[in-house]
């Protein structure tokens, strides 16, 4: 369908425009500051998209669909109004979606709007690997269960590695400030790290990842930690930055390379998690035919994606050194070894491609 469209992301501190033409290529874009809600921000926004051109359609990122929405929906007035009803799901996250669809709707009140969810990818997990061993009242009685995130990003990668290699087994590290990986197989999600919440898993930039969860009743019990503030810390001061004090990852290596003692545990910490993950990935899938790096640290740092081959390599899994340290500016690299049993990839993330294929998919 020959569709213009304006793909809306919505982060912290950020709301990212991309408009992309029929053939998914981007013809414009631009950055402005997350909607704050007064008329400076809605001038800024409304100018912002006068200059990307003519849209025919919008599509929104949206963090959560809860069990409402496992698929892309045109959003009618009465789906706004249920995905208010899943903000308890993703209160850090899914206002600021919700907030960025309301100003943009606000500037092209005529222009069909798609919502988008990163927990959609993952609605095809099975019980066993979605059910959370709580009692059956609570699951019931709060749809508590494992949903998954960056499923947009997940999506795009493991479609991309099967055009270009046909494997069947695909395991996804979705690798940046937030980080999740994907058991993909034959196309679609059976497992995934992250689970009730953005907080579980991996090792990320400023969040812990999977903890006990007795730590976490022994810190409000015995240290008498408010339930905010230790949400703010699990959120926002710990993972790398807990670790090092630093969540760049860049300079987190630089000084674990300078021999810091701190940035080379927080590294070894980091690796830790990210390999043992991928084994239990490929547990789910019954072996392993590629491994895709994506996100920004998936990306652009070759010597983490060195380090968790070089863990892998009884799975089968082997880098070509050259190739990955080669891999930069580019969408696609292979940096598979020879002789290999495991293919390697490094794909750029692009959500936006995504979200906008999900519009004409709808609006089709």
């Amino acid at each position: 369908m020959s569709l213009s469209v304006l793909v809306v992301n919505a982060g912290s501190s950020s709301l990212k425009l991309r408009v992309l033409d029929s053939g998914g290529t981007l013809r414009a874009s631009t950055d402005l500051p997350a909607p704050r809600g007064d008329s400076s921000s809605a001038d800024a926004l409304s100018e912002a998209i006068g200059t990307l051109g003519p849209v025919d359609a919008v599509g929104h990122r949206v963090v959560h669909g809860g069990t409402l929405y496992s698929r892309p929906v045109l959003v009618t007035p009465d789906v706004r109004r249920r995905l208010d009803s899943l903000v308890d799901l993703a209160p850090l996250h899914q206002p600021k979606s919700l907030g960025a669809f309301d100003a943009v709707t606000r500037v092209l009140p005529g222009i069909p709007a798609v919502a988008c969810f990163d927990t959609a990818f993952h609605a095809t997990i099975g019980d066993a690997a979605a059910t959370l061993p709580l009692p059956q009242q609570w699951r019931a009685r709060w749809a508590l269960r494992r949903y998954g995130f960056h499923g947009l990003s997940h999506s795009y990668v493991s479609r991309r590695v099967r055009e270009l290699s046909g494997a069947s087994r695909v395991v996804t590290c979705h690798l940046g400030a937030g980080a999740s990986l994907a058991a993909v197989a034959d196309g679609v999600s059976i497992d995934t790290t992250m689970g009730f919440t953005p907080l579980d898993g991996l090792v990320m930039a400023t969040r812990s990842g999977s903890l006990d969860p007795g730590l976490v009743l022994w810190l409000a019990e015995h240290a008498h930690t408010p339930p905010a503030e230790l949400a703010a810390t699990l959120e926002s001061r710990s993972g790398l930055a807990g670790l090092t004090g630093t969540a760049d990852m860049r300079e987190v290596l630089s000084r674990a390379a300078g021999g810091d003692a701190s940035a080379v545990l927080g590294r070894d910490v980091y690796l830790h998690r990210l390999r043992g993950s991928i084994a239990s990935m490929t547990a789910s899938l019954g072996g392993l035919d590629a491994l895709v790096f994506t996100g920004g640290v998936g990306e652009n740092s070759p010597e983490i994606r060195q380090r968790t081959a070089d863990g892998l390599a009884y799975l089968g899994v082997g880098v070509d050194s050259d190739l990955n340290e080669s891999a930069r500016g580019a969408d696609e690299h292979e940096i598979t070894a020879v002789g290999s049993a495991v293919r390697t990839f490094v794909i750029a993330a692009r959500e936006d491609k995504e979200i906008a294929g999900q519009v004409r998919s709808v609006l089709a």
